[in-house]
C-alpha cells in the first residue's frame, strides 16, 4: 500500500483505493504526452480495454502528482508497469538504417567486390613472374613479393576519408539547422530531413518545452459605469525561470506602483498549491504541482510585488522569494479545490499580523 502527494513521483503503477482531498491531478506527461492534468478518481473502469489516458482510476510509475493527496494498492512494478512495457518494447526494437547508410553498404560491398577481383587480376597476370632473378629465383618468393603488391593495391583503393567527409557534410547540416532553433540529436537524421516537405508532429514537448507561461496579463484601471479602462502588461521569459520583466507601454513598470497588480500577485501566490524547485543536478528549475499554478508561481516572482532584493539569494531561495513573503503574510485556513462543477478555485486566507 502506497500512500502519494502533490509533489511526489509516483514510485509504481497503483489501483487508487482512497482519496484523501476534494480531487486528485495526476501530471502524466510523461506517459501519454498530454500535458494537461488528469483528475483521478476510485470508480472501476467499465472497459478493460481503454487506452492508458482514461484509465482514471490508476497511479502509473513515473508520473507526477499536480494536486491532491490518495492511497493506494500496487498493481506493477518494474517493467510490469506501463512505463517499463514501453522501455521493454523499445529494447526489442531494431533500428532501421537510412537511405543514406544504406546506400553507403550497398557501395560499400560493391567496391570490397571490384577491389577483390581487381587484386586477384593484378596477382594472376604477375605469375609468370613469379621466377624472376630479382625474387632469387625463387617462385614463392615471387608469388609473396606480388601477393603483397596486390594487397597495398587494395588498401590504397579503400576510400579512407569517406566517413569523415559524410560526418562534416552532415554536421553543417545539423549547425544550420541549429541556427534556425531546430535541435537534432541523431546526425544520420539530418540526411532524412533534406527531402522532407512537410512534418506532422504532437505538439506537446515535440514542438513546445512544456513549461507554460503567463506571457500577458490585464487589470481594471477604472470601473466607472461609463468609463471602464484596460492596462495590458507584457512578462517576458518563457520557462520556469524566476527571472523577467513586466512591460507597460513597452517600458519595464514596477507591479508595486498599481494596488491592483498587488492584489493579483496575492492571488495568484495564495490561491495556489505549486512550487519551483532548483534542480542542482541539471541546473533548471522545475515544477513542483500543476503545470498553471507553477505558471502563476513564476509570475509571481517577475511581478516582485514587494521589491524582494534578490541580487544575493542563492538559486534554491530564489525559486519562492516572493511567494514565501506573501504566504508568511497570510495564513490559509482552507481550500476548495477546483471542481467540475465550480469550475474554480478558492482559498480563504486570513492574515497573520
Amino acid at each position: 500500500i502506497v500512500e502519494v502527494a502533490v509533489g511526489d513521483k509516483v514510485p509504481a503503477d497503483i489501483r487508487i483505493t482512497t482519496i484523501h482531498s476534494t480531487t486528485l491531478r495526476v501530471d502524466q506527461s510523461l506517459l501519454t504526452g498530454e500535458s494537461v492534468s488528469v483528475i483521478k478518481h476510485t470508480e472501476p473502469v467499465g472497459d478493460a480495454r481503454v487506452v492508458n489516458q482514461d484509465k482514471k482510476n490508476t497511479l502509473f510509475s513515473g508520473t507526477n502528482i499536480a494536486s491532491g493527496k490518495c492511497r493506494g494498492i500496487v498493481v506493477g512494478t518494474g517493467l510490469n508497469t506501463e512505463i517499463g512495457k514501453i522501455q521493454s518494447v523499445m529494447a526489442d526494437t531494431e533500428e532501421e538504417k537510412t537511405p543514406l547508410q544504406q546506400k553507403l553498404d550497398e557501395f560499400s560491398e560493391q567496391l570490397s567486390k571490384v577491389i577483390t577481383i581487381i587484386c586477384v587480376a593484378v596477382w594472376a597476370i604477375n605469375i609468370g613472374h613469379f621466377n624472376d632473378p630479382v625474387h632469387g629465383g625463387s617462385w614463392l618468393r615471387g608469388a609473396i613479393y606480388y601477393f603483397k603488391i596486390a594487397v597495398a593495391l587494395a588498401v590504397a583503393a579503400i576510400p579512407e576519408g569517406l566517413p569523415a567527409v559524410i560526418t562534416t557534410c552532415l554536421a553543417l547540416g545539423t549547425r544550420r539547422m541549429a541556427k534556425k532553433n531546430a535541435i537534432v540529436r541523431s546526425l544520420p537524421s539530418v540526411e532524412t530531413l533534406g527531402c522532407t516537405s512537410v512534418i506532422c508532429s504532437d505538439k506537446t514537448g515535440t514542438l513546445t518545452t512544456n513549461q507554460m507561461s503567463v506571457c500577458r496579463m490585464f487589470i481594471f484601471n477604472r470601473t466607472n459605469t461609463n468609463d471602464i479602462q484596460i492596462e495590458q502588461f507584457e512578462i517576458t521569459g518563457s520557462t520556469y525561470e524566476p527571472k523577467g520583466d513586466i512591460l507597460f507601454n513597452e517600458a519595464k513598470f514596477n507591479c508595486s506602483q498599481r494596488s491592483g497588480l498587488v492584489e493579483l500577485a496575492e492571488c495568484a501566490a495564495l490561491c495556489n498549491d505549486s512550487s519551483l524547485d532548483y534542480n542542482e543536478t541539471k541546473k533548471i528549475f522545475e515544477k513542483v504541482g500543476e503545470a498553471t499554478e507553477t505558471a502563476l508561481t513564476v509570475l509571481v516572482e517577475k511581478m516582485n510585488v514587494y521589491n524582494t532584493d534578490k541580487s544575493r539569494l542563492s538559486p534554491q531561495d530564489l525559486a519562492m522569494a516572493s511567494n514565501t513573503i506573501i504566504r508568511q503574510k497570510y495564513r490559509k485556513d482552507f481550500t476548495l479545490e477546483f471542481s467540475r462543477d465550480r469550475k474554480s478555485m478558492s482559498a480563504y486566507v486570513t492574515t497573520t499580523a
